[in-house]
């Protein structure tokens, strides 16, 4: 009785925790539909006046571009360097090992406005503030750890055995990689894709550091947007914002079940 009573409080305030999490994000929807040229609730009337403009503007349609494009690249780029880190630490599994695991890790750790500064000293001598190089590589290095933290997990269910028998047949080490151990961890990789593309996309801080005039982000216009002016195509844009994302967290969840699902065959298999 007691443990039920400890879960649904638990529950309820999950519940709780979520909907003060979610609530001020759902403010947007209603406001982009506002008929007024300012930010307000549509009490007078609904238009979808803001969202033609926002995909008829040539500056909000580039920083949509430049967002996909920089997501999509530095999501595959981590994606790669990410899985690659996570299969040769897994083989290593030493102290050594561990230490590097611990420094691929520090982005996670370390404040975004301070991952922001450090980019900004290095990017100047480099010259690659304000570029798409830039950017690319800051996310990649900032979505990193979760792809390693996703491919981990994945690898930690995996089963030796495929490994060792692809190797007694005479199977290289790369062809193994490429042939039983990729495939097996499939969802975990693109989970940490998802994840990696997510950061991307949400990213704003280090944006707002390392790019001025010729990349500028979809973030950096919201926030520019926010700033300088109150036009309701901030909240048309912030709705297809939160609507990609939601999309990209849907595919993510669509992927776990489907890696519990080839987890559950094959321990039936195994049994």
């Amino acid at each position: 009785m007691t443990r039920s009573l400890a879960g649904r409080v638990n529950s309820w305030a999950a519940w709780v925790i979520l909907m003060i999490l979610i609530v001020p994000s759902l403010v947007a929807f209603p406001v982009s539909l506002t008929s007024k040229t300012y930010l307000s609730l549509p009490w007078e009337g609904v238009s979808l006046q803001h969202f033609r403009h926002l995909f008829t503007s040539p500056e909000w349609l580039s920083s949509f571009a430049q967002s996909a494009i920089i997501a999509v690249v530095s999501a595959t780029l981590a994606t790669a360097v990410g899985t690659l880190s996570a299969i040769g630490l897994w083989r290593i599994s030493s102290r050594f090992g561990e230490a590097i695991r611990a420094f691929l890790l520090l982005p996670l750790m370390v404040p975004p406005i301070i991952s922001a500064m450090a980019f900004y000293r290095w990017w100047v001598p480099l010259g690659l503030i304000d570029s798409y190089l830039g950017l690319i590589v800051a996310h990649a290095i900032l979505a990193l750890p979760m792809v390693l933290i996703t491919v981990s997990a994945a690898l930690a269910n995996f089963d030796l055995r495929l490994e060792q028998a692809s190797r007694s047949l005479g199977a290289s080490l790369s062809a193994t990689i490429w042939h039983v151990i990729l495939p097996s961890i499939r969802p975990g990789i693109l989970a940490g894709a998802v994840f990696a593309f997510i950061l991307s996309w949400d990213e704003i801080v280090v944006g707002l550091f390392i790019s001025k005039f010729a990349v500028f982000t979809l973030p950096r216009r919201l926030w520019n947007g926010m700033r300088e002016n109150t036009d309701p195509t901030v909240a048309a844009a912030a709705v297809v914002l939160i609507c990609i994302t939601l999309i990209a967290l849907i595919v993510h969840t669509l992927l776990v079940r489907l890696r519990a699902g080839a987890e559950a065959r094959q321990h039936g298999g195994n049994t």
